[in-house]
């Protein structure tokens, strides 16, 4: 993988859903090919069918898993609405620059083979059927529980999990059938974050703090590794050595990276070994803002992790070549609720010596804060986009809902370590032939380092 053909377009779900915009959610398809004239420019918008989706993360019909197989191609993908709970199945493979809709899913099937609702994450399995983890049930109440898709026909066949034991609340997962595990985490209740944030609700125990480890033959609930009150684990990674015991999972409220492993008694646990301080502020939300850190990945190799802080409004980059003590080689700041000039004042910061200035490229002011990443094969290119979930952003950044989201691409020095932002690429999603969208997740045709699990 690490020496396949460099991206030369990729795939973004746009959302109008909270933007006062009358308008289906769409699947961009963007030129990142740098000998292109069309060079970071959306060439290509599929409408959905529906209205308010919320379109959010998507993954493949089939597995590097399935590699061998001749009657598999990686031609679908298979898309998500976090709000409406439909699934769209789209067909990149016919034209990779147009793609077309395959099949709908509709939330009825969710609801009623499964009591699940809100899919988020999906992930093609080695038997050729989907796994789609869930963050609810049809009322809107938390529910950490999975579907399975028929990897052919694309129907609901029913839940992955086995046995009484369900978590109360759902959001990533990963899976490593060698050490015969899935790991999966916790965002919050559905009906509770819809609409916005309220750190009471983090009190009353509405948002997340475990890992959950289910055993994937039997595939039931085994072990919750508590990582802290109003932790809220969002993205989990293992390493990409499918040999590897190991792993990282990013806290968006706490600011931590913590790293998950097997233990010697063959259980499993977590250690903190990245914390992003919250900075002491005036003209916010709270006192404290975190850096919310809303994206992680590692890079094909495992030598690096990035991490998105879309509070603070930095990209980091560290060297994992020891898990237990990553190394900050590289930052970069885009945007963010610090920077100079705007309504929030810093009076206490651990990191900083001041406040970041706004970032602006090619005339653009950068509205929100870096959130979702994803990088090229190779490790040298990071692409970023700035819309985390419209409730979110119409609550913490109303401007970028204003103006629409952003693409950015950053070199990265995968020597030394090193982040640079390419002045010459710019996806301004705010100049949209139907109005400002929200861009979320990045996608390459044929799979990258957050699709790819080998086994």
């Amino acid at each position: 993988a690490l020496k396949g053909p460099r991206e030369e377009v990729v795939y973004l779900p746009c959302i109008y859903r909270n933007t006062g915009i009358e308008k289906p959610d769409y699947l961009a398809t963007v030129d990142v090919d740098p000998k292109s004239p069309r060079y970071s420019q959306v060439i290509h918008r599929l409408p959905m069918p529906n209205l308010k989706d919320e379109l959010h993360h998507s993954g493949w019909n089939a597995c590097s898993s399935c590699f061998g197989d001749a009657t598999k191609r990686r031609n679908l993908l298979i898309l998500p609405s976090l709000i409406s709970s439909r699934i769209y199945v789209v067909d990149v493979g016919t034209d990779l620059r147009a793609p077309r809709i395959h099949k709908v899913v509709e939330p009825v099937e969710l609801f009623q083979k499964a009591n699940a609702a809100n899919p988020h994450t999906s992930h093609c399995l080695g038997s050729g059927d989907i796994l789609i983890s869930c963050l609810g049930d049809p009322s809107g109440n938390g529910k950490g529980g999975f579907i399975l898709l028929d990897g052919e026909t694309f129907e609901v066949k029913g839940n992955w999990e086995k046995g009484g034991k369900v978590p109360s609340l759902g959001y990533d997962f990963w899976y490593q059938p060698r050490h015969n595990v899935l790991m999966s985490t916790e965002w919050g209740a559905p009906k509770v974050l819809a609409d916005g944030f309220n750190p009471a609700d983090v009190e009353r125990g509405h948002y997340g703090r475990h890992i959950n480890v289910w055993d994937w033959s039997t595939h039931t609930h085994i072990q919750a590794i508590d990582l802290g009150k109003g932790s809220i684990p969002l993205e989990i990674r293992f390493l990409h050595n499918p040999d590897a015991a190991e792993g990282f999972v990013g806290c968006a409220l706490s600011g931590a990276v913590h790293r998950f492993y097997k233990t010697e008694k063959g259980d499993w646990a977590a250690e903190k070994v990245i914390e992003v301080p919250s900075k002491k502020v005036q003209g916010w939300l709270l006192p404290d803002m975190p850096g919310l850190i809303t994206d992680i990945l590692i890079s094909l190799d495992d030598r690096f992790l990035y991490l998105s802080n879309w509070l603070h409004g930095d990209i980091r980059q560290y060297d994992i070549s020891n898990t237990r003590r990553p190394r900050l080689v590289g930052q970069v700041f885009l945007g963010g609720s610090i920077t100079k000039g705007g309504p929030v004042t810093v009076v206490e910061d651990q990191e900083l010596q001041s406040q970041p200035e706004p970032f602006v490229i090619k005339g653009k002011k950068m509205p929100g804060g870096p959130q979702m990443i994803q990088l090229s094969l190779d490790g040298k290119r990071l692409y970023v986009t700035n819309s985390l979930y419209s409730g979110w952003d119409k609550q913490f950044y109303p401007d970028l809902v204003k103006e629409g989201s952003v693409m950015l691409q950053i070199d990265v020095d995968t020597e030394k370590g090193g982040l640079k932002v390419n002045k010459n690429f710019l996806v301004d999603f705010g100049k949209e032939p139907d109005g400002p969208a929200l861009a979320h997740e990045i996608r390459y045709p044929g799979g990258d380092s957050t699709s790819d699990i080998w086994i």
